[in-house]
């Protein structure tokens, strides 16, 4: 797995004009290929009356699945540079609509790619991306009188509390960058004299 990833902060468009033609880049984050053609499918809906609605996106950390659609325009001109606008940025779980509405000048193959990747990249800038990285997931239990103290410990050290659950005992998960685990179990008994429990789970991506 990718140690991390970039993705976009948020769904949104950005418009550019090319030679009287408008580009309306329409972003998204995708969680998976069926989201992006979900979003795709939107934007063509809304953009019915459009020249050109033309589309890339990259699936997965280690960008296992990258397809993109020239809807039209000559081969090579739209989908493929804003793919690959997509892929020298490094995103990843994203999808790219650009939509032309055409102003009556004809820019070219050359023109083309330049205004498609660019509209992409001018996109990812006004949106901004984020950055996701790998973690573990792990259960700390602790019993009820030491719990809160807990807590509090962990968020002062920039530990990311995701759940709180309370029972016999109480458990507190929290994610774990791979590299910390050493070292976490130790401040972990110091902090509780030895009577917490460590759980290791599965691994996931969160916000850097």
């Amino acid at each position: 797995m990718q140690d991390e990833y970039r993705t976009v902060a948020r769904e949104g468009v950005h418009e550019t004009e090319v030679n009287r033609s408008r580009f309306l880049c329409a972003l998204a984050p995708a969680a998976t290929e069926q989201e992006a053609q979900e979003f795709i499918a939107s934007v063509r809906k809304e953009h019915a009356d459009a020249t050109h609605n033309c589309w890339a996106y990259v699936i997965g950390a280690d960008a296992a699945v990258q397809k993109a659609s020239d809807d039209g325009e000559p081969g090579g001109t739209a989908g493929v540079p804003m793919l690959q606008m997509l892929l020298r940025r490094d995103m990843r779980y994203v999808v790219a609509v650009v939509t032309r509405y055409f102003g009556g000048v004809k820019l070219g193959a050359g023109g083309l790619i330049r205004a498609y990747g660019g509209a992409v990249g001018e996109a990812l800038d006004s949106l901004g991306t984020l950055t996701r990285r790998r973690f573990r997931l792990a259960i700390v239990t602790v019993d009820h009188q030491r719990a809160g103290k807990v807590q509090n410990d962990l968020r002062a050290t920039g530990r990311e509390v995701r759940d709180v659950r309370y029972g016999e005992a109480v458990d507190i998960e929290i994610g774990l960058p791979d590299a910390d685990v050493d070292g976490f179990r130790a401040w972990l008994a110091d902090t509780t004299a030895g009577t917490a429990l460590l759980e290791l789970g599965g691994e996931a991506y969160g916000d850097a």
